[in-house]
């Protein structure tokens, strides 16, 4: 016979898990003495909404399902952020709660919250442990949940007296399943709108970003010679120093991409999820748009394909790069002229030495100092905007963004998650100094745990990215400004090593000797955003449309 949280923790094994973060509370003590025998690692964090940011982050880069813990009450309320960020970016997450007893309590209805209903909206399942034997399936089913495509959250509350149970069942294996593959009918019809078109034009969303995915889509365009652009969320998965790379649709309209996008008459979209903002705006009768994913497409006021290839994606798009041959009608000159003036726009002001500094500076420098395997990890800011659409990714999941729920706060979390589950590799954290302050708690967690980890904090002494907005829309300056503590002075409260820039120029030779450092460094970097809506609103669109 086991106790039933020796149980719990042995069905996490069994599912690989190697990392369960959080903070305990008095209702999940026997499951914390379950994990102090595992061979899984208790993180410690500083705030739960952190701990599920982390999990899921984990469950982003591996593909399995990252699991995090709270209490009851207020440290369950604390993970619903994080939920929603799992939930609408398609991580694989397993949220682990505790509660009361639930035969008898002493204690009322003291913390005690309906969890289980709170966070059914948010995940994808969500159920209570009412007994030691049910527990190895219900853990089961939660973990087949959660990365089963499209991928996402999942809940389980344990309440304290199950936790004590004993029992003798056993964890439940892993099944062995195949994803269903698309209609031959399907790809036939696709393979023939893509041989019939002038200008066709590959788009990569975020359910491309899987290993077999980017390996199928890489033998697809060397084989067709088809220009392709990304989604916020699809960015690396194609190498996007390749000569066919259009750009990404960090912008609603008016981009460079976007004059591709306008004139394609068949867009292949791999991958696409409406919970992004759309890359393009389809219109009745301009193009045909074929829709490659693991589901049928969810139709959007601005999201209605013609054509479904429904089914594993990875087998669909080879099976497609199969079915074709380049054709001689095909012509991507004017893609050619996009990408010529794309590219030097890109240039253009990568060496601006304004300070405080343009982000298309800071962008270019963190590219500079970091190698093609490195991970940045962003928040949630007008940067994201320039790091999106200006730094050319090379490998799937090295610029971590979040395009899908966009919360503050989740940038730190992030990356230490990512330097975790990646060692090897050089991790940054590029924070707005609003979203940074929402978890900089963490930075003793990366300082406990020993990682080596560089933190840029962009500071503008404002929320800058509503600011901006708000100027554009003609609204008078107001609500936006804010203090902030010497970042410097706060970094090394923690036992981290602070650092600040006196000009431009010395970003990335600071960059290059704190990635060579061991242990946590935070630089603080004066952003200037002045500009951004000039660029953004008209500046780049005029460029664009020039081109002809």
């Amino acid at each position: 016979m086991a106790k039933a949280s020796d149980l719990l923790v042995a069905a996490l094994e069994a599912e690989g898990v190697d990392h369960v973060f959080g903070i305990p509370g008095e209702e999940n003590l026997d499951l914390i003495e379950s994990l102090r025998t595992s061979r899984i690692r208790l993180v410690l964090t500083r705030h739960e909404q952190a701990a599920g940011f982390m999990a899921a982050t984990c469950g982003r880069l591996t593909g399995r399902t990252g699991v995090c813990l709270s209490t009851l009450g207020p440290g369950a309320t604390n993970l619903v952020t994080a939920a929603a960020y799992a939930q609408l970016g398609a991580m694989p997450m397993l949220m682990l709660t505790g509660q009361k007893p639930i035969r008898s309590s002493r204690q009322g209805h003291f913390q005690i919250i309906d969890t289980v209903g709170t966070l059914r909206p948010l995940t994808k399942y969500t159920r209570q442990l009412v007994s030691a034997d049910s527990l190895p399936a219900r853990v089961r089913e939660a973990f087949r949940r959660a990365e089963d495509e499209r991928p996402g959250a999942v809940h389980l509350e344990l309440p304290q007296d199950v936790a004590g149970d004993a029992t003798d069942a056993t964890p439940i294996a892993k099944s062995y399943s195949r994803r269903p593959l698309a209609e031959h009918k399907a790809i036939a019809r696709a393979a023939d709108a893509i041989r019939a078109a002038r200008h066709p034009l590959l788009m990569i969303g975020a359910g491309a970003n899987r290993k077999t995915t980017a390996r199928a889509l890489r033998g697809f365009v060397d084989r067709l010679g088809i220009p392709f652009f990304s989604t916020q969320m699809g960015k690396g998965v194609l190498d996007e120093t390749d000569p066919l790379w259009l750009g990404t649709a960090a912008l609603s309209d008016h981009d460079y991409v976007h004059r591709a996008i306008d004139a394609a008459d068949c867009i292949v979209n791999i991958g696409h999820d409406v919970i992004e903002k759309p890359p393009f705006f389809m219109r009745e009768g301009r193009r045909t748009v074929i829709h490659v994913n693991y589901d049928g497409a969810e139709v959007d006021a601005v999201y209605f394909p013609q054509l479904e290839v429904v089914g594993d994606i990875a087998e669909a798009v080879w099976r497609l790069g199969e079915a074709l041959e380049p054709q001689p009608h095909w012509d991507f000159a004017f893609f050619d002229r996009v990408r010529a003036a794309l590219c030097d726009q890109l240039a253009e002001r990568s060496q601006d030495g304004r300070f405080p500094m343009a982000c298309q500076r800071i962008v270019a420098d963190l590219a500079q100092a970091l190698g093609p395997d490195d991970i940045t990890c962003l928040d949630n800011g007008l940067y994201k905007l320039w790091f999106a659409r200006n730094q050319r990714c090379r490998r799937p999941n090295t610029l971590l963004l979040d395009n899908a729920l966009a919360t503050m706060g989740a940038g730190l979390p992030s990356a230490i998650a990512a330097r975790i589950v990646h060692p090897a590799r050089k991790v940054v954290a590029v924070c707005g100094d609003g979203g940074f302050l929402m978890n900089s708690q963490e930075l003793e967690t990366a300082v406990r745990l020993k990682l080596d980890l560089v933190v840029l904090v962009l500071r503008d002494d404002a929320y800058g990215m509503i600011k901006w907005k708000q100027a554009h829309e003609d609204y008078p300056e107001f609500g936006m400004d804010l203090g902030n503590p010497d970042f410097v002075k706060y970094a090394e409260s923690y036992g981290a090593r602070g650092h600040r820039p006196a000009s431009a120029d010395e970003l990335l030779p600071l960059l290059r000797q704190v990635l060579a450092i061991p242990g946590v460094h935070l630089i603080d970097v004066p952003v200037d955003y002045g500009e951004d809506d000039w660029l953004l609103n008209d500046e780049i669109p005029r460029l664009s449309a020039a081109v002809e």
